[in-house]
């Protein structure tokens, strides 16, 4: 991999998004070379930054893991976009940008006065994009709301759990982490575009409806068939067995995933060929996916006397698709994402030595970040207003006297 100029080297980006999908999609950015400012407000700080998890457990605006996941490589620069001062220091940072993120609901950032239509007075080549719950027209785009609704919405929830019960639903807001996969894409197209053309564009990024390309195949399933899609546990339709199994020690799994004959005859040779696993009932898929229940217990009785890893690659070498369910202790000591390079160890100026994610591609010719942890509230706030915006020490001054930059 060289270590050349990276892919967006020279991007400028006016970062005005909060929560997740805005500022993650913006990370993308940062971590591939742009300059990106992350614009804050003191009196009313990013949800993020009081969400858990904390630094040793004790809340504060600077010590949130997550706030620090989403944002490292940026820039921070609160303002109080109530006072035209900051307004104006706002409109100073689009004219400068290549790119502008937003993520509130719909028209909030049109009463505020930093739509598009005004960020393209401002800046006609700006690309803007706004990420929204359901983008900015239809009936319900003035919707606010969190990922956590848009799991619901987008029918996530309908099908996680198990038949015979409510709904499980996913962990988190998981919309908000394919959604940014989307924006990154579409703000590299953009600029590439814009480089063609010299044109600007916005991008209105619905999070509902990037959401629901991950559901392609159950949709497709309705809309030939008008089949429901339904929850199933860990069931497939067409493999067996198919679950993930205890294994030796407290809340130790392996999932396991059998498709065809050939590997079901693996698995029973890796097992001494028991008994149990010569029954008629467990010839064929059909038959295994029939007597499921008894095939699970079967099986666990087996798995738990294994440790998880060591199941791994017993099953692994004779061809027969597992993996360990991994907690976050395992994750960080994986030799595969350690010879990646996945985590990223900065130190944060509060929270310490503190591991950060890379994303999960590598660029041939480029080296991708992050090389600078996230930024504390206002933590640049003189140094993008002196070095990026070219404000004078008088003129920052009178700013922080009048409580511009809060």
């Amino acid at each position: 991999m060289s270590g050349g100029q990276r892919a967006f080297a020279g991007v400028k980006v006016a970062d005005f998004s909060w929560v997740g999908v805005g500022p993650i999609t913006m990370r993308y950015l940062a971590d591939h070379g742009a300059t990106v400012v992350r614009v804050e407000s003191i009196s009313r700080a990013d949800f993020l930054r009081t969400s858990p998890p904390y630094k040793d457990g004790t809340p504060g605006v600077n010590r949130s893991a997550f706030w620090a996941a989403f944002n490292a490589g940026k820039l921070g620069l609160t303002l109080d976009l109530k006072k035209p001062k900051a307004m104006d220091v706002a409109r100073k940072l689009i004219a400068w940008a290549d790119v502008m993120a937003e993520s509130f609901t719909a028209g909030a950032m049109e009463r505020l006065g930093l739509g598009y239509e005004e960020a393209r007075r401002i800046n006609p080549g700006i690309i803007y994009i706004s990420s929204t719950n359901q983008g900015q027209t239809g009936p319900y785009a003035r919707q606010p709301g969190f990922g956590t609704q848009l799991v619901s919405l987008s029918g996530y929830t309908h099908l996680l759990g198990w038949p015979d019960r409510e709904p499980a639903g996913a962990y988190g807001a998981y919309t908000d982490f394919i959604s940014p996969r989307f924006g990154a894409a579409m703000v590299a197209a953009a600029l590439a575009g814009r480089r063609r053309t010299g044109e600007g564009m916005c991008i209105d990024l619905s999070q509902l409806e990037a959401g629901l390309q991950f559901l392609a195949p159950q949709v497709l399933d309705y809309a030939t068939s008008g089949r429901i899609a339904t929850r199933a546990g860990n069931a497939h339709a067409s493999a067996a067995p198919h679950n993930a199994y205890p294994c030796r020690g407290d809340d130790r799994w392996c999932a396991i995933a059998v498709a065809n004959d050939a590997q079901w005859t693996a698995l029973r040779l890796a097992m001494g060929d028991p008994d149990w696993s010569q029954e008629k009932r467990f010839a064929t898929v059909l038959g295994r996916r029939r007597h499921a229940a008894a095939l699970d217990e079967n099986m666990g009785a087996w798995t738990q006397a294994f440790d998880a890893h060591e199941l791994m690659r017993l099953l692994q070498a004779t061809g027969v698709p597992a993996g360990v369910v991994q907690n976050a202790t395992d994750l960080f000591a994986d030799p595969q994402l350690a010879a990646q390079g996945h985590f990223v160890a900065l130190e944060h100026p509060e929270i310490g030595r503190h591991h950060y994610e890379r994303f999960a591609f590598r660029l041939s010719e480029s080296a991708s970040g992050p090389d600078a942890p996230a930024p504390l509230l206002g933590q640049h706030n003189e140094q993008v207003l002196r070095d990026v915006l070219g404000c004078s020490d008088d003129e920052i001054a009178d700013m922080i006297i009048e409580g511009v930059l809060e």
